[in-house]
């Protein structure tokens, strides 16, 4: 995917129409990343093997999930037995919060102090773990600028989430297989850590550096070491050694 791509899908999403299969209530980051990775609609929403593919061409199957990987279960599963699948992800770098006060009409914008990073979504593949050695297995992260709308009362917690808006296209990362996931991982010296350790280096919660560990394992690209103490020791490695 390029800017332009991007951008011209912004504007085809804009006019897209709301009725059909996989349209109705569709989010505005999914149909910008659909019309920017397939400017034809005759190849969206595609019945394969009992389910509905976003994108299905020549290529295969391109199936955009913004949010909870392992939704996509048993759907890639049924997808790989007919074709190569390229799951597309998208990790909002960059986020801005706009919130209308229902009372008022006020509207507020600012920058969230949430941050994706793409480390992250190798914690949310661990229930996807067994899929991601498939030779017709893809994965692609679109890294973008955004902007969320809320609806909420000025200094509550409580909110109604409306959409999030994609504003700039910041790059993609291609990850086709195991080897390619080793750019997730931070700059280590060699030897043995906790998952701890690791989520302090990464300054990320500790369960999501486990969950993302057990992908790592099924891909080959760690191995539980040992025990210190009470926890478990991990290493690094490439599939060369």
């Amino acid at each position: 995917m390029t800017r332009e791509d991007f951008l011209r899908a912004m504007e085809a999403a804009a006019v897209r129409p709301r009725e059909g299969i996989g349209r109705m209530g569709e989010k505005s980051v999914h149909a910008v990343l659909k019309y920017a990775l397939e400017p034809h609609e005759e190849n969206h929403e595609i019945p394969l093997g009992g389910y509905v593919a976003d994108i299905c061409g020549e290529s295969g199957v391109v199936e955009i999930q913004t949010r909870e990987l392992w939704r996509l279960k048993d759907k890639l599963t049924a997808f790989l037995e007919y074709c190569p699948v390229t799951v597309v992800h998208p990790i909002y770098t960059a986020e801005w919060i706009v919130r209308l006060d229902p009372e008022t009409g006020e509207l507020s914008r600012r920058k969230s102090p949430r941050k994706r990073v793409p480390f992250d979504v190798l914690g949310e593949l661990a229930p996807l773990r067994e899929l991601l050695d498939n030779p017709r297995f893809r994965l692609l992260l679109v890294l973008l600028e955004t902007e969320r709308q809320d609806v909420g009362k000025a200094g509550s917690r409580k909110k109604q989430h409306l959409d999030r808006m994609p504003l700039d296209f910041l790059g993609e990362i291609r990850l086709d297989i195991p080897e390619d996931y080793l750019q997730l991982l931070p700059e280590m010296e060699p030897g043995e850590f906790t998952a701890a350790e690791l989520a302090k280096q990464l300054k990320r919660p500790v369960p999501l550096v486990r969950d993302a560990l057990l992908t790592l394992r099924a891909l080959g690209l760690a191995e539980l070491s040992g025990k210190r103490g009470r926890q478990n020791l991990y290493r690094f490695y490439s599939r060369e050694e």
